[in-house]
């Protein structure tokens, strides 16, 4: 895909060239066919129907005979003549006919080609019309920005082949199925909004009212932030954390001036049973929900978390050194996450321990724990992921032990370059099942560790099983910068690869405590 694009379609293009150089691409097979030919005519649905929000169909289909000239011009929108063939045939029961001819009139029977897809069991003339149709249609859908002839971009073949690149990786689950549907949707929104502000400003006559001047303002501000956004997505290739991830901006409290600690008890209905256990000098403070309890904690805090679920999105800003524990079975005591947010359970603290919990994540798209910076300390939980796992970030430390991780989209366990991370006693299973095929290239599973610089990782008596993919899986990038921080001397003495074997021969050492029954126990894939 990329080579015709990039070597054939585009080669040499400008962005501001592209539409006429696709548009020259499927002229020239248009003039292949000199007869008629048969289409499915997939129309707008607002053309027929007073309000389509409530129809299942994404468009009306209609069968229609093409017939197309060369037009006098080049242009990206080429149309072509339709006309309703005989017998009359529509996906939606009991269109009226007569409407259709209306709106066909209306249109004086020129519609857009890329809204016609030829009907299978014709010659091969058509089959190559139909081919070029669908090539350039992916062309506008995925990779042409509205944005792109607006820019300097020498290179846009190579800007092309990237989003090629991010569309291969949404579509084999290398990115998790959550973030490229965030990314799709915003997408789609983007095209909506700018259709929405044309529409607006060819509304306006004459001269515009103040009213008409805000509106379109505010319109064009929310295209601009969103432009913006898909731009800060795709530089970032859909990296679930960057600038578009909301960070922790709180401020840490840090310990309470008289040093004193407190204990946060938090249980929907309390009674004297459930506190017998604690000091009874012991400062207590009690709360109906998570949220309340994280609000009110300092540095040296313990929360206590009583049997039941809880929903909290403090637990994505957490700065204070505290410790979060549920009592009695991890199983009984259940966090799930709001998933009307992006993140689940980020900390920037020094030392902040979970315990005894059971992490359910619902619709957020970013690791189900993120350890950003300090040390995270996961005990005795177990960690229901949809996206992406536990992710232990540049400088971060993560300890997990006697814990399950299961369910991920990506990797049980994802450690990004010059973290660390102890592992111990735990089960890691069942990741990366929904994403990537079997061939696919990069298959991660139990671990997935990036390299530059590289992350340190102890493993003892953990089981890794079930997962699509390998065990643990070096994730190392086909080109190493020469600017990367802390591998300048190794990449000019030749010794990176020498490290490399080292890690692995590390890795391997500690295979001898470990069980793990993936595909491949430890692998070393190129990105």
């Amino acid at each position: 895909m990329v080579q015709l694009y990039c070597d054939t379609l585009l080669r040499g293009c400008k962005a501001e060239d592209a539409g006429d150089a696709m548009s020259k691409y499927l002229v020239e097979k248009l003039k292949m066919k000199e007869n008629n030919w048969l289409g499915i005519w997939k129309a707008n649905p607002d053309l027929f129907f007073v309000n389509s929000e409530d129809l299942i169909i994404p468009s009306v289909g209609i069968l229609v005979e093409v017939t197309w000239k060369s037009p006098q011009s080049s242009s990206s929108q080429i149309k072509a003549s339709v006309s309703v063939v005989e017998p009359f045939a529509s996906n939606v029961a009991n269109m009226p006919r007569e409407l259709v001819d209306n709106v066909l009139e209306e249109l004086d029977h020129c519609v857009p080609l890329l809204e016609i897809y030829p009907v299978e069991g014709q010659d091969n003339t058509v089959i190559e019309i139909a081919q070029a149709l669908d090539i350039v249609r992916f062309f506008y859908d995925f990779i042409w920005r509205d944005w792109d002839a607006d820019e300097s971009c020498e290179t846009y073949a190579a800007l092309v082949e990237e989003r090629i690149k991010l569309w291969c990786d949404i579509q084999n689950g290398t990115i998790p199925a959550p973030l490229g549907h965030r990314f799709k949707k915003h997408l789609e929104k983007y095209k909506i909004l700018r259709l929405e502000l044309i529409q607006y400003q060819s509304n306006i006559e004459e001269e515009p009212t103040e009213e008409e001047v805000v509106e379109c303002w505010k319109k064009y501000y929310e295209l601009v932030m969103l432009c913006g956004l898909l731009k800060i997505w795709e530089d970032l290739r859909l990296r679930a954390h960057g600038p578009l991830t909301p960070r922790i901006l709180r401020r840490r409290k840090g310990y309470r001036d008289d040093r004193k600690t407190v204990t946060h008890t938090v249980a929907k209905t309390m009674t004297a049973e459930m506190v017998k256990n604690f000091c009874l000098d012991a400062p207590l403070q009690h709360h109906e929900n998570l949220n309340a309890a994280l609000e009110s904690c300092y540095s040296g805090d313990t929360v206590v978390i009583f049997p039941g679920e809880y929903k909290a999105v403090s637990l994505s800003m957490l700065t204070e050194d505290i410790t979060i524990k549920g009592t009695g079975k991890a199983e009984e005591t259940r966090i799930v996450s709001e998933p009307t947010h992006d993140s689940f359970v980020i900390s920037k603290a020094q030392d902040i321990k979970l315990m005894h919990l059971t992490l359910v994540q619902q619709g957020t798209v970013d690791g189900i724990v993120v350890v950003e910076s300090g040390h995270m300390t996961i005990a005795n939980c177990v960690l229901k992921c949809e996206g992406t796992g536990v992710c232990v970030l540049t400088g971060a430390s993560l300890t997990v032990t006697d814990s399950e991780i299961t369910g991920a989209q990506g990797a049980g366990v994802e450690l990004y370059p010059g973290s660390t991370a102890l592992l111990e006693g735990n089960k890691i299973h069942h990741c990366n099942n929904t994403r990537a095929s079997e061939t696919s290239p990069c298959s991660l599973g139990g671990i997935n560790i990036k390299v530059i610089p590289f992350p340190k990782l102890k493993m003892k008596n953990n089981h890794i099983f079930s997962n699509r993919g390998h065990g643990v899986t070096i994730v190392q990038p086909a080109e190493i910068p020469a600017s990367a921080e802390g591998v300048g001397e190794l990449t000019a003495s030749g010794d990176a690869d020498e490290t490399l074997s080292k890690l692995m021969q590390d890795l391997r050492l500690e295979k001898n405590t470990n069980t793990l029954d993936d595909v491949k126990d430890i692998a070393v894939v190129r990105s």
